[in-house]
């Protein structure tokens, strides 16, 4: 049985090499991260934390899937030692710090989702104080996420070397999301339309791409700096190709550094 923990009194008790922080609704992208986290520690708490500073929309919030009894089986099967099942009390005790997410939040997720990155930043930060551990880690298919968590860090000076898994992805090239579940069989095969798109490596393909899937309909789609957001030049060195966009009203994004399939 997985132990779990509801109180930060109880997590104080025990010394966390990595936390993987999640929203719940787990699938094997997530397994991917708790056996990744296992290499860098014994000690691995996963969170599972439906964090309401991140939804501007409350309707979405309150549709958020809460799958416990699965997501446990999860998290003992990929080998984790902990859960952390915290209530909202207990993450937004009195006091407690809001983040702001600066530029690079307003952009992209951040401009079609108002607010979404400083809650997201006010959380990790929260769940950074409790547990303490010494890693956490994030996927790479919320980019834009994981980079201003790792700019946050710096900033902050937060003791908490940042970890980034790579995206893991179904037979089809979709990024794994615990949105897809909403999609039905015919949505996954049009969400197929993002990955074969980025794969092309090139902003004006890719569009092309996309406009053939009118089912998809895309939010933005752009060449950046990786390490700045700014738009990519033909020198960037280290490009990524990011995209967002809805299928029957669930937004999906995913992104590829330029250079991977």
């Amino acid at each position: 049985m997985i132990e779990v923990i509801k109180s930060a009194d109880d997590l104080a008790r025990q010394n966390w090499d990595v936390l993987v922080p999640t929203m719940g609704a787990l699938h094997a992208g997530h397994e991917s991260l708790i056996k990744l986290a296992k290499t860098r520690g014994d000690q691995v708490i996963v969170s599972i934390f439906v964090n309401p500073l991140q939804f501007e929309n409350k309707e979405d919030l309150l549709n958020y899937p809460k799958t416990i009894d699965s997501d446990l089986k999860i998290v003992a099967g990929a080998g984790a030692s902990a859960v952390f099942l915290p209530s909202e009390s207990e993450i937004y005790s009195a006091g407690y710090k809001k983040i702001e997410a600066g530029g690079v939040g307003e952009i992209y997720e951040g401009k079609s989702r108002s607010g979404h990155f400083a809650g997201v930043l006010t959380v990790v930060n929260r769940l950074f104080d409790l547990v303490k551990p010494k890693y956490a880690i994030f996927g790479e298919k919320d980019f834009q996420q994981l980079f201003l968590i790792k700019q946050m860090a710096k900033k902050l000076a937060v003791p908490v070397e940042i970890l980034s898994a790579p995206i893991v992805r179904d037979t089809n090239g979709v990024a794994l999301s615990s949105r897809n579940s909403k999609l039905g069989d015919n949505g996954i095969k049009t969400a197929s339309v993002i990955h074969r798109a980025l794969s092309l490596g090139n902003v004006e393909r890719a569009r092309q791409v996309i406009k053939s899937e009118p089912d998809f309909k895309v939010d933005y789609l752009e060449m950046i700096d990786e390490n700045t957001f700014d738009l990519a030049k033909e020198d960037t060195e280290n490009k990524r190709l990011i995209i967002a966009g809805w299928i029957n009203q669930v937004r999906l994004i995913d992104n590829m550094a330029m250079g991977s399939k």
